[in-house]
């Protein structure tokens, strides 16, 4: 009988990653999108990433842009499952925490408790599962913190500040933080409601606020990192793929934008250097 190896725990990596003064960088990578797609995984870590999101592939990916979806497609028609994901990623050792990246309808098709072993034994610290709703989200939430698993929620834009109390309270991990109304993609320019989201979260908690959602360019990188404790890039890395690119040539883009972090004069940021405790509300 295999049995679970001891994950990361993703929070504890931010953290402590954060304190030291590094902002966090997390690339995705859809599983399957190329056969060796477990390369581009190592290739990330080695170009600089804090993280890896790995996609599993659905057939409907609401929150994604055609890129994602596209690069979806390619892997569905790769012959890529959710078991499939699991079972080569338990092949490897990763030096930094995995997230897993879905939509509820596979894991409820799954079963909660046969995912959650069978993200522990593919050593995978947290879910991102977008569509579920906090409100429903108990029961995945339990079951997979029994399996050493952390549940990562969003937070938009248009979320109130009595609904942002609450995901602060239940997330695990970090706080995703949507830089836009939409679905993902590359774009040219963020939205300036990714710096007011990102400060309004840490008005109110020391919880490790992430942004995703067109983070294009390291320029992008620099800008979401300001009232951050970094970024999540996606769509970007996984045209490169799609695109042609060399496993070598699409992890450069994640050694740039992990070279621009680096050198970025982050001095006149505030509420960022994990000097409160907790997740409970500032006074006033």
């Amino acid at each position: 009988m295999t049995t679970a190896r001891p994950t990361l725990s993703l929070e504890t990596e931010l953290r402590a990653k954060r304190a030291s003064g590094r902002k966090l960088l997390m690339p995705y990578v859809t599983a399957g999108i190329v056969p060796d797609w477990l390369e581009l995984v190592e290739a990330v870590i080695q170009a600089g990433a804090d993280a890896v999101e790995v996609g599993i592939p659905f057939s409907d990916p609401a929150m994604d842009g055609p890129t994602i979806q596209e690069a979806s497609v390619q892997a569905l028609d790769n012959g890529i499952t959710p078991a499939s994901a699991l079972s080569a990623l338990a092949t490897r050792t990763f030096g930094v925490p995995l997230l897993a990246m879905t939509y509820y309808n596979l894991v409820y098709r799954y079963g909660h408790e046969r995912f959650a072993a069978d993200l522990a034994r593919a050593g995978v610290s947290a879910t991102i599962l977008p569509d579920l709703p906090i409100e429903l989200a108990d029961d995945w939430i339990e079951t997979a913190r029994r399996h050493g698993i952390e549940n990562v929620l969003l937070v938009a834009p248009v979320t109130s500040d009595e609904r942002l109390a609450m995901l602060v309270e239940r997330t695990a991990g970090f706080l995703y933080s949507v830089s836009t109304m939409g679905t993902t993609g590359e774009r040219s320019q963020l939205d300036d409601a990714a710096a007011v989201l990102s400060a309004r979260v840490k008005a109110v908690s020391d919880i490790p606020v992430v942004v995703g959602f067109g983070i294009s360019t390291p320029e992008h990188a620099v800008a979401a990192s300001r009232t951050s404790d970094g970024i999540i890039t996606a769509s970007a890395l996984m045209r490169r793929i799609l695109d042609g690119a060399s496993i070598d040539e699409a992890a450069s883009l994640v050694a740039d934008m992990r070279a621009a972090l680096d050198v970025a004069d982050f001095a006149d940021q505030r509420g960022n250097d994990g000097s409160r405790h907790g997740r409970h509300l500032a006074d006033g």
